[in-house]
């Protein structure tokens, strides 16, 4: 017997229990979106290879390790695919020449991204991301918003006491200076360090700071903060940051190892992370990456943004009681038709078209049970109200119609149908 045919390692199926869940983190983000004014953008699934490699940077893991690279067909380049909306959105940004038509752009996304990554809980090799983009603008103001409209996403999906970090990387000029300090104090110490870490000395220093071995941590607890390399012109610009945070009351915690783990990163840096996750606990995160647009290939471009996690997100969020039914069926039936026997069913599925024409959920069952039986599916579909179709009403020229909350039955003519279903979902719910 052949080996059963299953989905892929590191990618899941999100079945109909789980997909309400997935809606409502969808709705709050676009609901999120709309109000702060924000426009969604949709970006291929495949780039080339060489925008990752230019803007993400090659001595990344992700460059290095993580992305999936086909042979682009008939030529002599790779494409991959996404491992991050980022860089994607930036060459559309170029591309569509909105540089120069409109030159700030606040821009919105969701979907799946794709790293070749050891798949855990919260982290699959296909996953998927909601975020936004700020194009056009160096100011510490669109720094904040991205912040606040992130962690309204959050309140939007249930998920509260989000734990907000914050850094600065500076601008090319600190980082050199800052770099050189790190390397000079680590060269001296490497001898403690694991071997990724030393690996990581050697490709992009910064790396180091994202190791979870607690030796490496240990060690790196006698690095200096950036602050003490940060030039003028990007002091002013986190102190702006935090001053803006603080009248918003959004709270924030300093966490001088928080680099983000892309190279594009520049000034500040931000990731949101939630207790329930455990160790690797982040759900979201982004910042400042002033040099990326001019990187590949537009003009000198202030920008800003951030990517929530969807699963890990969902996985983080305490009261999954708003996803669907606990017995598997997901769909929520508004109106549930029942039917007696299979005499009534062409009569019904005239009336199921008619309430769905005006608007209406409704839904019935292809093959008929008992009437037990469907009464039971109508309250595992959370349906409000239920039409009930037998020959001797029909006979009469009329249905019944019952409240699934409140238990009131009532008999009503067929031309009514719509109406009186209609009085039973405008009840207030119990």
């Amino acid at each position: 017997m052949s080996r059963q045919i299953k989905a892929p390692r590191g990618t899941f199926d999100v079945l109909p229990d789980d997909v309400p869940l997935w809606l409502k983190l969808e709705a709050a983000s676009r609901e999120a979106f709309g109000r702060y004014g924000y426009s969604e953008i949709r970006t291929p699934l495949v780039e080339e290879t060489r925008l990752f490699v230019r803007g993400i940077g090659e001595a990344t893991d992700i460059v290095e390790k993580e992305m999936y690279t086909f042979p682009s067909k008939g030529r002599d380049d790779s494409i991959s695919l996404r491992p991050e909306a980022t860089a994607g959105i930036v060459r559309a940004y170029i591309q569509h020449n909105f540089h120069k038509k409109a030159p700030l752009q606040k821009l919105a996304y969701m979907g799946p991204m794709f790293r070749y990554e050891r798949p855990q809980a919260g982290r699959q090799r296909q996953f998927h991301q909601v975020g936004v983009e700020v194009l056009g603008t160096h100011m510490p103001e669109a720094d904040v918003e991205t912040i606040a409209l992130a962690l309204d996403v959050f309140k939007g999906v249930g998920l509260l006491d989000v734990d907000l970090k914050l850094n600065t990387m500076g601008c090319t000029k600190c980082r050199d200076h800052y770099r050189a300090a790190i390397s000079e104090y680590l060269a001296e110490r490497a001898g403690g360090l694991c071997g990724d870490c030393r690996r990581r000395m050697e490709r992009n220093v910064f790396r180091v700071f994202d190791c979870k071995v607690e030796a490496c941590r240990g060690l790196l607890e006698g690095v200096s903060s950036i602050d003490e390399y940060l030039c003028g012109d990007c002091a002013t610009h986190f102190d702006g940051v935090v001053r803006l945070l603080d009248e918003l009351d959004i709270e924030y915690r300093r966490d001088n190892f928080l680099v983000r783990g892309l190279d594009y990163y520049t000034r500040t840096v931000y990731e949101f992370a939630h207790s329930a996750l455990g160790a690797r606990d982040a759900v979201g995160g982004g910042g400042r990456y002033d040099n990326l647009v001019e990187e590949l290939g537009g003009p000198p471009t202030g920008a800003v943004g951030f990517s929530i996690g969807s699963e890990a997100t969902l996985l983080a969020v305490a009261d999954r009681s708003t996803g669907g039914s606990s017995e598997g069926e997901g769909f929520q039936a508004l109106a549930a038709l029942v039917m007696v026997d299979e005499s009534v069913k062409r009569v019904a599925f005239r009336l199921l078209g008619e309430l769905r024409c005006r608007g209406i959920s409704a839904d019935m069952p292809f093959e008929i049970k008992s009437m037990k039986a469907q009464m039971r599916a109508a309250n595992r579909r959370r349906a409000r109200a239920a039409v009930i179709i037998g020959p001797g009403e029909l006979d009469r020229g009329r249905v019944k119609v019952k409240d699934m909350a409140g238990g009131e039955e009532i008999e009503v003519e067929i031309g009514r149908i719509v109406d009186a279903v209609s009085e039973i979902l405008a009840r207030p719910a119990l």
